[in-house]
């Protein structure tokens, strides 16, 4: 099959279905072992990019009357 025919096929499907395929194409690549593989973040991949306070573990004001 051609895959402008598959397209064609696809273009006149409703959205929900077309959701259908685009779930059914990935589990088929990741059974074939074509998908690409994610990547996980390696802890401090990302230095600077959070910033933590330096009061960040002193007690909530709103929290005083409770200590």
């Amino acid at each position: 099959m051609s895959e402008d025919i598959l397209l064609q096929k696809i273009r006149l499907l409703p959205d929900k279905l077309k959701k259908e395929v685009d779930d059914f194409t990935d589990f088929l690549l990741k059974k074939h072992g074509l998908a690409e593989k994610k990547k996980t973040p390696k802890f401090g991949s990302h230095p600077g990019v959070f910033k933590i306070a330096p009061d960040f573990d002193e007690p909530l004001e709103e929290f005083k009357e409770y200590m």
